[in-house]
C-alpha cells in the first residue's frame, strides 16, 4: 500500500517540531536575510571595482556607434535619378570615363550604371549615410570631405583582405571567402567595439 508523500510545510514541520506560523516566520527571515545579503555583496562588489563598471559603462557609451545627422534637405533617392538620367545611354561605360575623380581601382573597374548601386547599396547602406556624407551634391568629384579619403582607404583594406588574407585563414567553409562594408560596419558609421547589451 502506498502512502502519500507529505507536502513541503508539513515535511519541515515535522522535521523542526514546530507550527506552520513558524515556518512561515522563519521563512520570512531567511528571504530576507538572503536578499540583504545579495544587496551587500553585491554593493562589496561595485565599490571594490573602483566604479570600473560605470567606467566601462562610459567607455562603452563612447564606443558605441552612433549615426551622423545627414543632411535634412538632401533627396538621396531623386539624386540617383537625377545621376541616371544624366548617364543615361552610358550606364555600360566604364565608371572612370563617365565619372570625374575615380579613384578606387574596383570602382574603376565597374561600369557606371552599377557604380550608382553600389554607391547606394555598398557604401550609403552599409555605413548607415546618405550620399552627402563624402561628397557634396552636385559637385560629386570634389575632394573637400576627409571620409571619401577614409572610404577609398577602407575599401582598399578590403580588397587586401579580400585578395590577400583570407585565402590564408584554415578551414573556413567558403572557397571564395568575401568581406564588404557591411561585415564589420553593420549600418553604423563607426564598426561597434562591443556587442549590444540584450
Amino acid at each position: 500500500m502506498m502512502t502519500a508523500k507529505p507536502g513541503r510545510r508539513a515535511l519541515i514541520s515535522s522535521m523542526s517540531g514546530s507550527s506552520e506560523e513558524g515556518f512561515m516566520k522563519r521563512s520570512k527571515k531567511v528571504l530576507l536575510t538572503g536578499m540583504t545579503a545579495a544587496y551587500l555583496c553585491a554593493a562589496a562588489f561595485v565599490a571594490g571595482t573602483g566604479g570600473l563598471i560605470e567606467k566601462r559603462t562610459s567607455a562603452q557609451a563612447i564606443a558605441t556607434p552612433t549615426p551622423v545627422p545627414t543632411t535634412a534637405s538632401f533627396d538621396q533617392t531623386a539624386a540617383i535619378a537625377k545621376l541616371k538620367e544624366q548617364i543615361k545611354g552610358r550606364e555600360n561605360e566604364p565608371a572612370d570615363k563617365v565619372f570625374k575623380n575615380i579613384q578606387t581601382p574596383f570602382i574603376r573597374s565597374i561600369n557606371a550604371g552599377r557604380l550608382l548601386a553600389v554607391m547606394e547599396f555598398g557604401y550609403a547602406r552599409s555605413l548607415g549615410v546618405n550620399c552627402t556624407h563624402c561628397h557634396t551634391p552636385e559637385k560629386w568629384e570634389a575632394e573637400d570631405k576627409p571620409q571619401k579619403q577614409i572610404a577609398r582607404d577602407m575599401a582598399a583594406m578590403m580588397a587586401r583582405i579580400n585578395s590577400e588574407l583570407l585565402k590564408d585563414v584554415k578551414n573556413l567553409k567558403s572557397a571564395m571567402p568575401t568581406i564588404n562594408c557591411t561585415t564589420c560596419h553593420r549600418g553604423e558609421i563607426k564598426p561597434a567595439l562591443n556587442m549590444p547589451s540584450r
